[in-house]
């Protein structure tokens, strides 16, 4: 079995776009859990209507991290594939794919390539950046987003999952940790279309080039422990 895992603050708009996806799915045998961070929309409500299971933060501090770790520690399958509110899935097969990927490769942990629904510049250049060094990366150290990650429960388990004193970089971080276990490789078969609201409201370059300093400060220096980095859960 699977256990799909969702982080949430404030995600009404979004949420309902991956919840479609998921429940449209070739692939059946998974349960969906949304993690909480105490929102004060309709996003729990949402996740209910879609037959979701709903694990709700009693802690002040929010970040994904938390709510990831909340989810796992509840989650029935063998199997976490960690997505964000905003990811969104191309096909009807992905998880039957990346099932398959994930299964016949051997693999503990493994990671997306990233797609962008729109045609800018910015983003063709931002996908061939990011798989050309996600690809150099996973046989090295890790890079990976939040936004989708497929990690066998009990890795998960044996590196008490993700850290939740990491401000940012708290993914690569946590595949780093799980390729010390078992094999980490980026799934070929399919890719995740990553959110680009956050560019579109921060600036697509600004936020760019902060992406870049927290990846090459975690792989450098290791994990962002302060907030040397702006980044709030919820915020967008």
């Amino acid at each position: 079995m699977l256990s799909i895992i969702i982080p949430t603050l404030n995600e009404e708009n979004y949420l309902p776009g991956i919840l479609t996806d998921l429940k449209g799915q070739d692939f059946k045998d998974f349960e969906i859990i949304v993690s909480d961070a105490r929102s004060t929309d309709k996003t729990k409500e949402i996740a209910k209507d879609f037959g979701c299971r709903v694990v709700v933060s009693d802690k002040e501090k929010n970040h994904p991290s938390i709510q990831r770790n909340m989810g796992a520690n509840i989650a029935l399958g063998d199997i976490l594939l960690f997505l964000d509110a905003d990811t969104r899935l191309p096909n009807n097969e992905f998880i039957k794919k990346t099932l398959d990927d994930f299964n016949k490769r051997g693999l503990a942990c493994a990671s997306f390539y990233l797609k962008f629904e729109s045609d800018r510049f910015f983003y063709k250049f931002y996908y061939c950046f990011y798989g050309f060094f996600a690809f150099l990366a996973q046989y090295i150290k890790p890079l990976a987003v939040g936004a989708g990650i497929v990690i066998k429960k009990n890795v998960h388990q044996s590196i008490n999952g993700f850290n939740e004193d990491i401000h940012i970089g708290e993914d690569q971080h946590y595949c780093n940790e799980a390729s010390k276990i078992g094999k980490f490789r980026m799934i070929k078969k399919e890719k995740i279309f990553f959110s680009i609201r956050r560019f579109e409201k921060f600036g697509r370059w600004k936020l760019f080039f902060k992406f870049l300093y927290g990846a090459l400060y975690v792989l450098l220096l290791g994990p962002i422990k302060k907030k040397i980095v702006k980044y709030d859960f919820g915020e967008y």
